[in-house]
């Protein structure tokens, strides 16, 4: 291997594995949720909202934090937002205390995930270039899954041998291990120009363009059907347990740390498939299947618990195979010396989203009979599918564009 792939190599690799460290707090909350719903007193709504409050954190810092990395060097930015996601996730284990001071630290610890996700992209796409740049793209997108994974795997080993306190704020290192590996392993980037670029993120510019403004709304669709299925899905999967009085060997959040772990081989295949298919065609099908299995999954609780989890895998894997094709066709849509206010705008609308499909989610569970009625979970589900199949239909008759 010649001297630039092998440093291609590595930053990719640097910047996926400090990405992954960073999200070790972001399952934290949904990982311990029925157990936090019951010690709170919490109804489904306001469970949903203390899940929903850490992508409102998210929503209302990406702009800046993705914003300025067009102006100064990403690195610096995902350095900052690793720490203060630690901050977030260590306070929520030693602070909160009920559905306000959770829902509050959830949203710092969202604020985190603001400066990592997206800016840790363009610290990607800004020293890794050429025809090979959007399988980079789709790796690190993928590395999202693989972050969701530990996090749910390491809350629920921990919560298993220590109070949720105890182990939520452990939780505190990964991100903090991601900071030092940026420090490190990165060396300073400077663009040309950069100097010139606006503190704060000009949108009039990317909104101006109709297959940016395509790849933005998909992605904020993506998002509604995505997180609000994360951040629901351990209580379902022990609803339906419960409901079926079986004695599974995996547990809730095992099973639920095994289903995300499938996000990673359907993002990078489904973004493969999009640059042989046609990026739009198979954003258009993808959505549609993953809007129409949203309902078998939420119908699934009444399978037994084999097939349960079986549905919910394939729900999972359609929502995800059109991921990393939105990222990569935003990326490549957008000029280099704009990509910054993309990536924020991309962003802010697609975890705008996560925001409120948590708590539409629990709303329909109240509304339906609450959390022991498998029609309300049904009804929970088709929520998060319907948006995907409206859409579907309008970014397949128009080309991708709004």
């Amino acid at each position: 291997m010649t001297a630039e792939p092998r440093r291609t190599g590595r930053i990719v690799f640097l910047l996926c594995l400090a990405e992954a460290l960073s999200m070790a707090g972001f399952a934290a909350y949904p990982a311990f949720l029925p157990t936090l719903r019951g010690e709170w007193q919490m109804s489904e709504a306001a469970a949903g909202a203390v899940g929903g409050a850490f992508f409102f954190g998210y929503m209302l810092a990406v702009p800046l934090l993705s914003g300025i990395t067009d102006r100064i060097d990403a690195r610096v930015v995902f350095i900052f937002s690793c720490l203060l996601a630690a901050l977030g996730t260590a306070a929520f284990g030693l602070a909160a205390h009920g559905a306000a001071t959770g829902a509050l630290l959830q949203a710092l610890a969202g604020a985190g995930l603001a400066g990592t996700y997206m800016p840790g992209l363009k610290a990607l796409t800004d020293r890794v270039e050429g025809p090979r740049q959007s399988r980079y793209i789709a790796f690190y997108t993928a590395t999202f899954g693989i972050g969701t994974t530990l996090s749910l795997l390491a809350a629920g080993t921990l919560g298993q041998r220590l109070p949720w306190q105890v182990a939520i704020s452990l939780l505190a290192a990964g991100p903090t291990l991601a900071a030092l590996i940026a420090f490190l392993g990165l060396a300073p980037h400077r663009r040309e120009g950069a100097r010139h670029a606006p503190w704060w993120p000009r949108f009039g510019p990317v909104l101006a363009l109709r297959e940016i403004r395509g790849y933005i709304v998909g992605y904020a669709v993506h998002c509604w059907e995505l997180f609000g299925l994360r951040s629901w899905m351990v209580a379902f999967i022990a609803f339906a347990y419960a409901a079926s009085q079986a004695q599974p060997w995996l547990s809730p959040t095992e099973a639920a740390a095994l289903i995300n772990l499938l996000g990673l081989p359907a993002s990078i295949l489904g973004n493969e498939m999009a640059g042989k298919a046609g990026r739009l065609r198979w954003i258009g099908g993808v959505m549609a299947a993953s809007g129409a299995l949203c309902w078998l999954a939420g119908a699934s609780a009444a399978l037994p618990w084999g097939l349960m989890l079986a549905a919910l895998s394939l729900h999972f894997v359609a929502v995800m195979a059109d991921s990393a094709a939105l990222t990569a066709g935003l990326v490549a849509a957008t000029p280099p010396s704009q990509r910054g206010a993309a990536m924020a705008l991309y962003s802010m609308l697609g975890f705008g989203a996560g925001f409120v499909a948590p708590l539409v989610f629990g709303a329909t569970l109240d509304l339906a009979g609450g959390n022991t009625s498998r029609l309300a979970w049904l009804l929970a589900f088709g929520t998060l599918g319907t948006g995907g199949l409206v859409w579907a239909m309008r970014w397949r008759r128009r080309g991708g564009a709004v």
